[in-house]
């Protein structure tokens, strides 16, 4: 279960041509994210600052996950605790398929051309690694408050 040597390649040499552009970047995803399912806006601090904040965070994530591919033993504790975290904010399995999609088609719109069928196949599949390191964290953390990561209804006792 890792990367080849071609799609990560696709994923590093695709993501330095996003970094000069990351803040537009960082705002394309959220304008979609919150397009695509608005309530998700309400995840996030409405203070004045915060969005950029939360921008350069994603893009610092992405970067790092990004640089790890070949080292995915290093990077995967951190990335489980990035799961662990995405608990107490609420979000569920099936949100991770949308903040998929949101990624693909901002490289899509921030790249153009260069964003070929195999870089959107080697992100969606680079993507999917770290989807799946941070659900299965999200599932072994302490549940909170009737939380479900599945987005499950809770089974009654009877």
């Amino acid at each position: 279960m890792g990367a080849t040597l071609r799609p990560r390649e696709l994923v590093k040499t695709t993501w330095e041509r996003v970094v000069p552009i990351s803040e537009t970047s960082a705002g394309l995803f959220y304008g979609r994210l919150f397009e695509v399912e608005p309530e998700f806006r309400a995840l996030f601090p409405a203070r004045e600052g915060a969005m950029q904040e939360q921008g350069r965070k994603l893009m610092q994530t992405i970067s790092i996950a990004g640089n790890g591919l070949g080292r995915l033993d290093r990077i995967t504790p951190a990335v489980q605790v990035l799961g662990r975290r995405h608990v107490a904010y609420g979000v569920r399995d099936g949100d991770y398929d949308t903040g998929g999609a949101t990624l693909l088609w901002t490289l899509e719109q921030g790249l153009g051309d260069a964003f070929t069928p195999e870089a959107s196949e080697a992100w969606a599949e680079t993507y999917g690694l770290i989807a799946d390191v941070m659900k299965d964290a999200a599932e072994a953390a302490p549940q909170r408050d009737g939380y479900d990561p599945a987005g499950t209804a809770p089974e009654t006792k009877g």
